[in-house]
């Protein structure tokens, strides 16, 4: 095994594939909306991250939509298992850390989902649609959606290696539900932390029901659901008609979150060393809205 420090992640640095043709694609039948999202995440481009990322914090998710019986576009979840030591039994997407074996963010999406629900990595029949920006995970790690498209119906998919059944609800719409009256589709909760300096900052996390929860099946929650309303906002090409994110000076935007765990999180700044890894540590507090400064890595 190499002792070589990896090279800084750069996220917009991706093998890509020919870009999806929906006319020429072997696709089951779309309604208008379908169509319509499918063209709004081919054509979407990610803004690009002002700093390197280090590879041993990163991770990322695959967000695996399918075709419906009546045209209508569904995500691939799973249930994690009830033994895992952390969020077990959540509503999740398939996905994981990086691994020095992926070439890019994209690999690390497909090897986790192949290795989590057998989901093929063939590009042909899981072609690349779009990959989101990256959103702060808990336990400080920045995870990347990579959002796909599932074209061959004949797949079945067994049961994940932690032996957890797979469900799809669909993606994410705006409003709310109006037919789940008495629980509501969409409810939010919010918790502080310090943010740069000495403010107080306000998150807030969303919460949706998959229709399943007498099954057992927990809502879609947290990451998860910040990651589903951000990739159906690009779908539908508009925002929901809730607040996402609490705006400045309460809170802060996914870009800031992220440069403010860097800037003030002893992981961020042991992994830029380990990997030999450069920042501009005034730009990171001055992205993260701070004063910038005082910052440094060792070369």
């Amino acid at each position: 095994m190499s002792d070589k420090a990896p090279k800084p992640l750069n996220l917009l640095d991706y093998h890509r594939p020919k870009r999806l043709r929906l006319k020429d694609a072997r696709i089951p039948p779309l309604n208008a909306e379908s169509k319509r999202c499918l063209r709004n995440l081919t054509a979407y481009r990610p803004s690009r991250p002002k700093f390197p990322y280090p590879q041993t914090r990163s991770a990322a998710v695959l967000v695996a939509l399918f075709v419906g019986r009546m045209g209508d576009l569904y995500v691939l979840l799973n249930r994690r298992s009830a033994t895992l030591r952390t969020y077990a039994g959540d509503t999740s997407l398939p996905g994981g850390k990086w691994d020095p074996e992926d070439r890019t963010i994209e690999d690390t999406a497909r090897r986790e989902a192949f290795e989590e629900i057998g989901l093929p990595r063939d590009k042909l029949k899981v072609p690349l649609l779009c990959i989101l920006e990256p959103f702060l995970a808990a336990r400080n790690l920045i995870v990347t959606p990579v959002i796909v498209l599932i074209l061959d119906n004949t797949l079945r998919f067994p049961f994940s290696l932690t032996h957890s059944p797979l469900f799809s609800p669909p993606l994410p719409r705006f409003p709310t539900e109006p037919e789940l009256i008495e629980v509501p589709y969409h409810t939010t909760n919010e918790w502080t932390y310090p943010g740069p300096n000495d403010t107080t900052l306000t998150t807030r996390a969303h919460r949706f029901l998959t229709g399943r929860e007498a099954g057992g099946i927990k809502p879609v929650f947290g990451l998860t659901a910040a990651i589903l309303i951000h990739a159906a906002s690009i779908a539908h090409a508009r925002q929901p008609d809730f607040e996402v994110e609490l705006a400045p000076p309460e809170g802060q935007s996914r870009e800031e979150r992220i440069a403010w765990a860097i800037y003030s999180s002893p992981v961020f700044h042991e992994a830029y060393e380990a990997e030999e890894i450069k920042v501009d540590w005034a730009k990171v507090a001055k992205t993260a809205g701070g004063k910038g400064g005082g910052r440094s890595t060792r070369r």
